[in-house]
């Protein structure tokens, strides 16, 4: 008899397990291919290593506006894949010495849950006290016509695929202007393939804050992406790609249209859990319908970030512990990891006005940062910060620029600690950095 079992080895699941095992739980991790998940191992940080490389590249070729030159400056795909998965191999080595340490059982299969209290892989029955469901999710497959054979003939591929290709493809067809389709068009365009995203709504980034959205898309445009919004593909033929007013050739299609929760073929069903619109629904303590069952990161459909998993989980093993913890969502960054950089926490202004929160906002150009001015060459980044008009605090932040990803957690605090504009502004911000912009942009409020 365990006190917990976990279900999926990504983020959520393994900080789950090394949380409850370092407080003394006996726990069981069940993982059925890899830990670390998707996001240490076909995701988050696979994905971030390619990154790096184009951005050094781009550095090389675009020295001499610096005063460095870099005659011959080449990106050699292969070897940039074989440090990807040298980075992937010592994580997941770091996840499993992890769990070793918290004394964590870790097994290896297709987890299928008999009921609330017991769970049985490769025909043995393991029990338990308590249960966290964390298996993640998958791609969506569109019923596209020829979707199927692309993805046999591997023409088609996914976030899974594309990150282990060994060589650029020419033409690359990326379906989905969101946070994967932008990433992956950013490698792929500074390795030297011609990328076209194809884009159902009227703007790429998803939820981003609209003028944000179109700075990152006329850069990529300047880059060389070629946009395709407003626009449903229809089909997938050997070499092209179809949609509503036209066709665009292929040598690879980048299948990333968003995810769906896993909430099939491990027995949930026999749980009594109850779901909604694809998802595991939970509490602010992540607990499910049923009393020793939580469930974390993308299967309850709230946040498909691994960090939120990773909050998620503390706080469902602090419940278990007894400990007073809950779960809030009002401050939970994002961030696109092109060049330049996009990040952004709490509302934007129209998710404010659709709650009815009447709201001052000020953007500031990059540009008023005088670090951000000396590394960069691109002077069109902005920040953004929006406050409650009526109480004065921070209740939104998004900028484009360099280092955004980085400094994005301040404005997280503020908004967490409901700051108000008045407390702000006695931060004292380290000069010279490109932070400084949050501040700039503070003391253009009238508190």
């Amino acid at each position: 008899m365990y006190d917990l079992i976990v279900i999926g080895g990504g983020p959520g699941g393994y900080l789950a397990a090394e949380r409850a095992g370092a407080a003394g739980l006996s726990v069981l991790l069940i993982e059925k291919r890899a830990l670390g998940g998707v996001c240490l191992n076909e995701g988050c940080i696979p994905s971030k290593t390619l990154l790096n490389s184009a951005k050094i590249y781009d550095y090389a070729k675009h020295g001499e506006a610096y005063g460095v030159s870099a005659k011959n400056a080449a990106l050699d795909h292969r070897t940039v894949i074989a440090r990807k998965n040298k980075v992937v191999d010592t994580l997941v080595s770091g996840v499993r010495a992890l769990m070793k340490a918290n004394k964590v059982n870790v097994i290896y299969g297709e987890a299928h849950i008999e009921d609330a209290c017991r769970v049985k892989v490769d025909g043995e029955v393991y029990e338990t006290k308590y249960l966290i469901i964390a298996t993640g999710s998958e791609p969506v497959i569109p019923p596209i016509d020829g979707l199927a054979d692309g993805i046999k003939s591997g023409l088609v591929v996914t976030n899974r695929e594309i990150l282990d290709l060994t060589e650029i493809p020419r033409n690359l067809v990326i379906v989905g202007g969101g946070v994967i389709g932008l990433e992956m068009a950013a490698y792929f365009n500074s390795a030297g393939s011609k990328v076209t995203v194809v884009e159902m709504l009227n703007k790429i980034a998803g939820s981003t804050d609209d003028e944000i959205s179109t700075i990152l898309m006329n850069n990529y445009a300047k880059k060389g992406v070629e946009f395709k919004l407003g626009a449903r593909v229809t089909a997938v033929t050997d070499g092209s790609v179809i949609f509503e007013g036209g066709e665009i050739p292929a040598d690879k299609v980048l299948l990333s249209i968003g995810r769906r929760p896993v909430i099939s073929g491990f027995g949930l069903e026999n749980t009594g859990v109850v779901t909604d619109k694809g998802a595991i629904v939970t509490d602010k303590n992540c607990l499910t319908s049923v009393p020793n069952i939580y469930a974390v990161g993308d299967v309850n459909g709230k946040y498909m970030l691994a960090h939120a998993a990773y909050r998620e989980a503390e706080v469902a093993v602090n419940h278990i512990l007894g400990k007073r913890d809950v779960m809030r969502y009002d401050a939970v960054p994002y961030v696109i990891y092109t060049s330049p950089e996009v990040a952004g926490v709490g509302e934007t202004e129209a998710t404010a006005k659709e709650k009815g929160i009447e709201t001052q906002s000020v953007t500031v150009p990059m540009a008023y940062s005088g670090r951000y001015l000396a590394e960069t060459e691109v002077t069109d980044g902005i920040c953004k910060i929006i406050i409650d008009k009526k109480h004065k605090n921070i209740i939104g932040a998004h900028m484009i620029g360099s280092y955004a990803s980085e400094m994005i957690v301040s404005a997280g605090i503020m908004i967490e600690m409901q700051m108000r504009v008045d407390e702000v502004k006695k931060i004292i911000f380290p000069h010279p950095t490109v932070s400084e912009i949050i501040r700039e942009a503070i003391f253009r409020f009238n508190s």
